[in-house]
C-alpha cells in the first residue's frame, strides 16, 4: 500500500521524474504482455488499427499514423512483413487481420486487460479521469498533442 503524505509535500514532486516511472512502469508492463505472442508495441498498433479498420490502411497510411508513437526506432515496413509471415494479416491491397491474427489478437487484448486491471487496482474511474485530463492539460501546455490516442 501507498504510504500517504501531506498535499504540500505531494504538490513538489516533480512531474517529470512522475510520468516518467509511469511509463516505464506501465509501459514495461504491457511490453512483457505482449512478448507472450512474441508481439512489440508496434506489432499490436498495427493489429489493432486494422482491426479497426479492415481493408482501408496500406502500409504508407499506416506507417505514417504509427510513426509518431514509436520511442524504439522500429522499422515499421518490418513489422508488417512479420505479421504477414506469421500468416496474421494480408495485403489486399489494404491490411486485414487473418482468423489467425484475429486470434493473436484476442489473446494479447485479454493479457493486456489483465495488466490495466492491475496497474487501475484501486484508482476510481473518476480519479483516473482527472489523471489523465491533467496529463492532456501538461502536455497542451507545452504544445504538446493532447488529443486522445486512438
Amino acid at each position: 500500500m501507498m504510504n500517504e503524505y501531506p498535499d504540500d509535500q505531494v504538490a513538489a514532486q516533480p512531474i517529470g521524474y512522475w510520468s516518467g516511472a509511469a511509463y516505464r512502469a506501465v509501459v514495461g508492463r504491457l511490453r512483457a504482455e505482449l512478448a507472450f505472442e512474441q508481439l512489440t508495441q508496434p506489432h499490436w498498433w498495427t493489429l489493432n488499427h486494422v482491426a479497426g479498420s479492415p481493408g482501408t490502411w496500406t502500409r504508407t497510411e499506416l506507417a505514417d499514423k504509427l510513426q509518431p508513437y514509436d520511442d524504439l526506432g522500429v522499422e515499421l515496413e518490418d513489422v508488417f512483413d512479420d505479421l504477414i509471415e506469421r500468416g496474421w494479416l494480408l495485403e489486399e491491397p489494404g491490411f486485414v487481420l487473418t482468423a489467425t491474427g484475429e486470434e493473436g489478437l484476442a489473446r494479447a487484448r485479454e493479457r493486456n486487460a489483465g495488466a490495466h486491471a492491475e496497474t487501475c487496482a484501486g484508482i476510481s474511474t473518476e480519479d483516473y479521469v482527472t489523471t489523465i485530463n491533467t496529463l492532456r492539460r501538461m502536455i497542451g501546455n507545452l504544445g504538446g498533442s493532447s488529443n486522445l490516442a486512438v
